[in-house]
């Protein structure tokens, strides 16, 4: 999407289940999962029953933590997190950086390998190119080892990738990370104190909260300024080492690399917790869901007085609540009833209404409305579409109905066997789907337009297992389509036209 901002980049995203009593065997759920989610933006996720659309909602938001690849999240900036993961990156940056400079070089060297192949077996036939596809599946495989580690290390350090005096850079940044570490720490504590402060003006204690202010005033001063003259310090010490570089070509293309994104797969539970308020999800099921135990207050308060929104549950909480509930077609009234007391579309409503009692940025909304009535479902989709707008909401929508797809969701992603196969505008996709899985999709929906009715594609077998998925191609046990290089070679995600990607040997040379 052109002049967008991604909220969340995911790069060769896996997420395996190992097969209890079968050692060694795991059960592929997502397999290399690459795509962007823009700010403001509706992603629809659309496939079979069993593609991993719901396993992958919920390894963005880190509910399982990934087996591999990358998940980077842009919404709060790298130095509020100040994740330990930066730290082994800064201590350990020259041996981290040799050892992918030499990934790259056996990439290199491989990629001469396998063009001299290709230009000899250029017009050989399918049977002469097996040896091609091995090595093109070799090179495919290094590339993604190669490149994950090093894209890794140069968001984060830029230009000091490059550098010849590794220990002077290294030291640099790991007296930046203890200082932006600090202020992380005096942070938290100053969220705290703020809230002992809003609670004791709420309780008429005038007193105690002059005295809370002027601890807030004193730790808002140690932020801006004490951390902040450190910082600078820092801060200079970085710049001379710039400074050295600065008629470097190669050091200021690698500080153009450098970004402010935090890799979600690598942070610590107490880290991704900084986090999860502002990465929500809104469950299918909207009574199993709910804790049947719990009031409607009491289930929209957990998340607020979690992340210290409020200290306990009392007035300010519970108007809080109502808030919530009036913005979510709920009536304030039915605070103190419980879950089994309202109609499925109401209980969705409250689980919606959950999901946003800590104002996130990125939802998923996982099947949200295919437990419903029809008649039902219309009213939460508008009400989604609704709460986007005005709460400047990030949504993932997962759902097996390419209509209701169709009707909420700015871009569409066709996922298959663990993998996402097809991705473009809404409005491309029902108009020119590339991908043969994505063709027989669309041929199946009802409709009532006869002169434009197209021919059903009859998808024959069923899908392989997760576990043992088809070498090459995981489509090519069902595809009409399918060619020799297809059962041999994985194909590579793609950009077709600006703004449509596909992995499809159809439409690589």
């Amino acid at each position: 999407m052109e002049n967008k901002k991604p909220l969340l980049s995911i790069r060769e995203l896996k997420q395996w289940f190992p097969v209890r009593g079968k050692r060694g065997l795991f059960v592929k759920a997502n397999d290399g999962v690459s795509l962007d989610i823009y700010e403001g933006e509706t992603l629809g996720i659309v496939g079979e029953s069993g593609c991993g659309k719901s396993t992958l909602g919920r390894v963005l938001l880190q509910l399982y933590k990934q087996t591999d690849g990358e998940t980077i999240y842009y919404g709060k900036p790298i130095d509020d997190v100040a994740p330990l993961y930066v730290l082994d990156i800064y201590k350990n940056l020259e041996r981290k950086s040799a050892k992918t400079k030499l990934e790259l070089k056996k990439l290199e060297a491989l990629e001469a390998e396998y063009a001299e192949m290709e230009a000899k077996l250029g017009d050989a036939d399918e049977e002469a190119k097996k040896p091609l596809y091995a090595k093109l599946n070799e090179k495919n495989e290094l590339t993604k080892k190669a490149m994950s580690e090093y894209q890794a290390i140069v968001r984060l350090v830029g230009g000091f990738y490059v550098a010849k005096d590794f220990n002077e850079a290294s030291l640099a940044l790991v007296e930046y990370f203890k200082v932006v570490l600090a202020r992380r720490r005096t942070l938290e504590k100053l969220k705290k104190v703020q809230l002992e402060r809003t609670e004791a003006e709420f309780a008429g204690n005038q007193a105690k909260a002059a005295s809370l202010q002027k601890t807030c005033d004193d730790l808002e001063n140690n932020v801006l300024q004490g951390f902040d003259a450190q910082r600078k310090a820092r801060q200079e010490a970085i710049d001379v080492i710039r400074a050295k570089y600065a008629d470097d070509e190669e050091f200021q293309k690698y500080e153009e690399m450098r970004d402010d994104g935090i890799d979600l797969a690598r942070l610590k539970y107490d880290e991704m917790r900084l986090l999860r308020e502002e990465l929500q999800l809104i469950f299918q099921d909207p009574y199993s869901s709910l804790n049947p135990r719990l009031t409607v207050g009491q289930i929209l308060a957990e998340g607020p007085m979690t992340h210290s929104y409020f200290k306990h549950n009392g007035e300010r909480m519970q108007e809080y609540s109502m808030e919530l509930m009036e913005k979510c077609g709920l009536a304030p009234y039915m605070i103190h009833r419980y879950p089994h007391q309202f109609s499925g579309g109401q209980r969705q409503r409250i689980g919606i209404a959950r999901a946003l009692s800590v104002q996130p940025k990125f939802v998923v909304c996982d099947e949200a409305v295919s437990a419903l009535d029809v008649s039902i479902q219309s009213q939460i989709i508008n009400l989604l579409q609704d709460l986007k707008e005005k709460e400047n909401l990030t949504y993932m929508f997962i759902s097996h109905d390419l209509s209701v797809v169709k009707y909420i969701s700015d871009r569409i992603a066709v996922m298959y066997l663990g993998n996402i196969v097809e991705l473009c505008t809404s409005e491309e996709m029902f108009k020119n789907p590339l991908h043969p899985y994505t063709e027989a999709l669309l041929s199946a929906i009802p409709t009532t337009d006869l002169d434009n009715k197209t021919e059903m594609i009859i998808l024959e077998g069923d899908i392989p297992s997760p576990v043992n998925p088809p070498k090459g191609c995981k489509f090519n046990t069902r595809c009409r389509d399918c060619m020799e290089i297809c059962l041999q070679v994985q194909p590579e995600w793609k950009e077709q036209v600006p703004g449509h990607f596909v992995a499809c040997h159809k439409y690589n040379d």
